[in-house]
């Protein structure tokens, strides 16, 4: 191993040379001349004309004029942090990639989760579908993994990108509405792009809502592959899987959450911030070079995905979140990613969405951040880096020497270049042949076949969200296009076509459906991990509250690693018997029922007193939002005016070890059984 490249710590210990503290430093000009007043510009006379000889204001506001670069014009809204990545087990059978050789060796990266849809100020819960792209700072260079929180894309070819991301986008004649996907162009698009059936169904179901980048999945998407060191090459998919589980916000919630735009980056930034760190295992999904073909899909189609039951996750390392940024745009805003920014050992597939990737990400991070954004700091490597690039705007790098070319001589031929077998990059020699043409391959054919595989995998309380979901935003369209997309959802279930149809007053037309029969179980939220650590438990308590026993119980939560949040009706201190207090964090004006997972209501003798139609609402809307409550010490008399059903979510202390069955309820998080009108039937 070689010495402190190594560390986890080489990217921090790299930037710390870029770090700016101004706290206690006289104000001074960016060429250092020290300002002796920042309140007025130079005029001639006291009301008189601003001189432009004012040198001063004028760095100042032509600084401020520039500070904001052009956004992304996808993925604008994003947030980022810092994080390590430690192998497992080597992976030399597969791939000569040096980080994923020594289950002893640290890799440091920079993780960015964003946004597709909506601009750098829309918020954050919008139906949408979710970056997760890692920059890996590697010995030999940055390699980048560009991710989404689906499996498959709406698109086959990188051509049609333009004109998916127009229609997306607010429509041109009115300019709304912002960051969402319930209008006519998006859907209209949808219709008449039939390979985009499959994520259709994707973007309607409860993905399209994480609760929180910590509980986002992330998939690589495109197929690439992993060559190793005797030149074998397999065909690989990435993955990237939350410890947490993955989890997502139910409709209600996202819309209602719509009102703090910040609700994921505040997440992260906080629980980073206490210690919680976000944990995910790197997995990848291997295909022989041989079995390329032998499949009923192409495994180039990045429409389609590898059923994990057919093709098992092997899982290979271990990411951890571990530190936020100092400055949001110095590292986020300025963070430039690219498909193409792969090592040694990692080559690209023929898939023709990432093939035009491969030159869309270069152009857009020189058009936005200019030719010398890879020397920006966040996007250095941490690795020894030359060669004869020169100038262009903003370089940070100084260049000695007098030549600026390959095959020279004044400097012997330097930087030189490295053979293959002494540990240059080289591309896998694939075979490619063919004649020259602009069609789709008939193997991109199939539309429907997983679609009718995505919706076999759903649980009913799962199909009734993607009902809800397509009659919500179909609902938002015209008469048209609703009915285009009832033809399109009738190829792939008569069930799905008629329960919309039925909401949206359209007719199911006599399309043949899909016979696919096969289901997915990886594909069910249903089937994830289910763990009580990080989960927020709003805590209502009564004055007078029994003290000791609150106190203990609270710690037993604590230990379960459940985060305790004191609401009360007021701010301040809440008091109990022998002396108890506990400051209160939310009061039932401050907080929101929105951002618990779950409530424990402690009463005291006359809990009515000190709980009124505020903290009824509150449970209310915990328990119409599927979460556990659980209630002690005559808790449960704030229920009975509610008329709320009992379930196995709702925990009393009426039996013996009500600590243990509370964090299993707050560990399964949603009991789908409880009467809802959220959403529609099946029929």
């Amino acid at each position: 191993m070689k010495d402190d490249i190594h560390s986890s710590n080489k990217k921090r210990e790299q930037l710390e040379q870029f770090i700016h503290e101004s706290e206690g430093k006289k104000m001074t000009s960016n060429e250092g001349i020290i300002i002796s007043d920042d309140e007025n510009t130079l005029t001639a006379g006291e009301r008189g004309p601003t001189l432009i000889e004012d040198f001063l204001a004028r760095e100042k506001l032509a600084h401020f004029d520039r500070e904001r670069i052009p956004e992304r014009v996808v993925h604008a809204r994003g947030y980022g942090a810092y994080g390590e990545f430690q192998p497992y087990e080597s992976l030399s059978d597969l791939t000569m990639a040096d980080f994923l050789q020594d289950p002893n060796k640290k890799t440091p990266l920079f993780v960015r989760f964003s946004q597709v849809v909506g601009s750098k100020g829309c918020n954050e819960t919008n139906r949408d579908v979710r970056g997760f792209s890692i920059k890996f700072y590697t010995d030999d260079g940055n390699y980048d993994l560009i991710a989404i929180n689906m499996p498959v894309f709406f698109i086959q070819d990188a051509i049609k990108f333009p004109d998916l991301i127009h229609a997306v986008k607010p429509e041109p004649d009115n300019e709304y509405p912002q960051g969402q996907t319930a209008h006519n162009t998006f859907w209209d698009f949808m219709a008449n792009n039939k390979e985009a059936a499959h994520m259709s169904l994707w973007i309607a179901s409860n993905r399209a809502f994480p609760k929180s980048f910590r509980t986002m999945e992330g998939f690589g998407v495109h197929t690439f592959r992993l060559v190793n060191k005797n030149g074998v090459s397999h065909f690989v998919k990435f993955h990237i899987k939350p410890l947490l589980g993955v989890h997502s916000l139910i409709w209600d919630e996202a819309q209602r959450l719509g009102s703090d735009a910040d609700f994921h980056r505040r997440d992260l930034w906080e629980n980073i911030d206490i210690g919680n760190y976000p944990e995910y295992e790197l997995a990848i999904q291997v295909i022989k070079e041989e079995d390329e073909f032998a499949f009923d899909f192409d495994i180039l189609d990045p429409t389609k995905l590898w059923p994990e039951e057919d093709f098992p996750l092997r899982k290979i390392g271990k990411i951890i979140i571990n530190r936020n940024v100092d400055n949001v745009f110095a590292e986020t805003e300025q963070s430039a990613f690219h498909p193409g920014n792969i090592v040694r050992g990692i080559d690209f597939s023929n898939d023709p969405l990432l093939q035009g990737r491969l030159f869309s990400y270069t152009d857009t991070q020189q058009a936005r951040l200019g030719a010398n954004h890879q020397q920006l700091p966040i996007n250095r490597p941490v690795c020894p880096f030359a060669n004869n690039q020169r100038d262009g705007a903003s370089r940070m790098i100084i260049d000695r020497g007098k030549v600026a070319y390959h095959r020279n001589g004044l400097a012997n031929n330097t930087p030189y270049t490295v053979p293959g077998t002494q540990g240059g990059f080289v591309t896998y020699p694939s075979t490619v042949e063919g004649h020259k043409v602009r069609k789709t391959a008939p193997s991109f054919k199939d539309h429907y076949s997983q679609a009718k595989m995505f919706w076999n995998s759903m649980s009913d309380v799962e199909k009734r969200q993607i009902i809800g979901a397509y009659c919500f935003e179909l609902g938002k369209c015209g008469p048209f296009v609703r009915q285009e997309w009832v033809n399109i959802l009738a190829h792939i279930s008569s069930e799905l076509a008629h329960s919309v149809s039925k909401q949206l007053g359209t007719t199911v037309p006599a399309m043949e459906e899909s016979p696919v029969t096969k289901s997915s179980p990886a594909l069910s939220l249903q089937n994830t991990i289910f763990v009580p650590d990080t989960l927020r438990v709003g805590v209502f308590l009564a004055e007078g509250f029994d003290g000791p026993s609150v106190s203990k119980l609270l710690e037993e939560l604590s230990s379960a690693k459940l985060r305790i949040v004191i609401l009360h009706e007021t701010l301040g201190e809440v008091s109990g018997t022998e002396g108890i207090t506990y400051e209160v964090h939310d009061s039932f004006l401050t907080g929101s029922p929105l951002v618990y997972d779950g409530i424990l209501i402690v009463g005291s003798g006359n809990i009515t007193t000190h709980f009124a139609y505020t903290a009824q609402k509150f449970t209310t809307d915990i328990y119409n939002h599927f979460k556990p409550i659980g209630m002690i010490q005559n808790g449960d008399a704030i229920l009975e005016p509610l008329n709320l059903s009992s379930d196995e979510g709702i925990i009393t202390d009426s039996d013996s070890d009500f600590a243990s069955r509370f964090i299993k309820a707050m560990a399964k998080q949603r009991f789908w059984d409880r009467p809802s009108f959220l959403y529609p039937a099946i029929i």
